[in-house]
């Protein structure tokens, strides 16, 4: 039995000069030194305690070091756990116990406040930097460059994501070998990656898009990345000359539209532009190829499976719709009620089944039974329909999730968090149109009787329990919410009476 994924997308590049990671400071990182720091780290998380299996949980910077633990999670046989960097201690502790960390990473400058949460749940504290420091990395370099890869099947966990539940609780989907390498090897040639394409890369690296996409995918072709920290418009303009490709939430092109340095010179030699993780307006998509000549690609994908359909990279990129199912991958849409195939043009609930669909909801079995089926095709939550040429449209989501900025938000754990503020008798968070993330979080309050809520006292509140991006742009005060015959908020009259809150 050998490691797959490793042996596939890393293993492949031991000893070559290729460069891997333009970094910011001009230095450049190739393949071959950073496969050798790699192996140090594998060397150090075994040193660490950390067995195949273990799960290793890190809420770290964006860094080469960030890339280097996810590879060497793979390479050692620990399953990785990337977390949000704006994940309060509250969230944080959560995801260590429900996952059974054996090891947590952090900033060095979190180390004191983290410790006792490692303490109460067994779990070892090691810290890593931007900067290259950092305890795990002083015990990796005092480890040899090379290191057996672990034996893995192709069905054994490899990863650990978490995503908010409706419920409250978030779920940690189980993504194996074979849901990240298909995905990988698929994307890059529906997408056409070769050695020389150079991606620009300024997405986040905790979450599907900016790791499993972009990372994997750049792996798999053997291309570079230009690795900066974070999005910066004034970054992203400086570097496009030297890139090839960039992978984008809609924030990045709106605020590249919004620059006048932004022009069609800046992107003429670009080979690809492509836009995930938020519906992009056909107005963005509209104005981008007017400015630049470029069509931007839009794909559809979920923590749970990776990516599902994409626009074509060579043939019609429709606005407002995101393509075909992958190769491989199989998308039906489904009366939500009765579970039964709706006819082309009509909308129901989107299932998909394929090689990325992910393992199932950690220590949630019956979750997992209620949203994948026994036939293997996963419930995603979205509605869709298919037009008459087989593009596939998302119109809605029927589990009220909101995306803004790229990350998703699910309205019940930030209702939960509002009703127990003082003077709240409910609340209903819902997300509306905004112009530069997509969708923005509106939290709307009932008073309790007799009672006045201080808005600014609950936004003070939330800052403290809910990473900023969970927390309502917009607090607003209604004397009751709209119910229909059973009770249910009605959220749909909710958005209409509020969707020019950011206008």
């Amino acid at each position: 039995m050998t490691n797959l994924l490793f042996d596939t997308l890393f293993g492949k590049h031991a000893g070559s000069p290729t460069p891997f990671l333009h970094l910011p400071d001009g230095t450049t990182m190739t393949y071959d030194a950073f496969l050798r720091r790699t192996a140090q780290m594998a060397r150090a998380l075994t040193r660490s305690g950390v067995a195949p299996g273990d799960r290793v949980a890190a809420q770290i910077r964006k860094s080469p070091d960030a890339l280097v633990l996810y590879a060497a999670c793979v390479q050692s046989g620990a399953v990785f756990l990337p977390l949000n960097t704006g994940y309060t201690a509250t969230e944080l502790d959560y995801f260590v116990t429900d996952s059974g960390a054996r090891l947590l990473v952090c900033d060095p400058s979190d180390e004191a406040a983290l410790s006792g949460i490692a303490t109460a749940n067994g779990a070892t504290l090691l810290s890593l930097s931007d900067a290259g420091g950092g305890s795990l990395r002083a015990l990796a370099d005092g480890c040899p460059e090379s290191f057996d890869t672990v034996p893995r099947d192709a069905d054994d966990l490899c990863a650990l994501l978490y995503t908010s539940g409706t419920t409250g609780r978030s779920k940690g989907a189980m993504l194996s070998q074979r849901n990240l390498l298909s995905n990988a090897e698929v994307l890059t040639d529906l997408w056409a990656f070769t050695p020389k394409d150079v991606l620009l890369h300024a997405l986040p690296v905790f979450h599907t898009h900016g790791l499993f996409v972009a990372v994997n995918i750049t792996l798999a072709a053997g291309g570079s990345m230009i690795f900066l920290p974070g999005f910066d418009v004034d970054d992203l303009i400086a570097r496009l000359p030297r890139a090839t490709t960039l992978m984008g939430v809609p924030t990045f092109y709106t605020r590249l539209l919004e620059d006048p340095r932004f022009t069609e010179r800046t992107a003429a030699h670009m080979r690809l532009l492509i836009s995930g993780s938020a519906p992009l307006l056909a107005e963005t998509h509209a104005r981008f190829e007017a400015l630049t000549g470029h069509r931007i690609l839009e794909r559809y994908g979920m923590t749970e499976t990776n990516m599902n359909s994409s626009n074509p990279c060579s043939g019609e990129r429709r606005a407002g719709t995101v393509g075909f199912p992958l190769p491989g991958t199989e998308i039906v849409i489904r009366d939500p009620d009765t579970g039964q195939p709706v006819p082309a043009g009509e909308i129901g609930g989107i299932e998909v089944r394929g090689p990325n669909v992910f393992q199932g909801y950690w220590k949630m079995p019956e979750k997992t039974a209620e949203e994948l089926r026994p036939d293997g095709f996963f419930v995603t939550g979205d509605l869709g329909l298919f037009d008459p040429d087989g593009y596939l449209t998302i119109v809605g989501r029927s589990k009220d999730l909101v995306i803004s900025g790229g990350y998703n938000i699910y309205p019940k754990e930030v209702e939960l968090a509002l009703d127990e503020q003082p003077g709240v008798l409910e609340s209903a968070v819902i997300g509306v149109p905004h112009p530069d993330l997509g969708e923005a979080v509106v939290g709307v309050l009932v008073p309790a009787p007799g009672q006045d809520i201080d808005t600014g006292a609950v936004m003070a509140a939330l800052a403290g329990r809910l990473a900023r991006y969970k927390q309502p742009r917009r607090l607003e005060l209604v004397e009751t919410l709209p119910r229909n015959t059973m009770g249910k908020v009605q959220k749909n009259l909710l958005r209409e009476l509020f969707a020019d809150s950011f206008a």
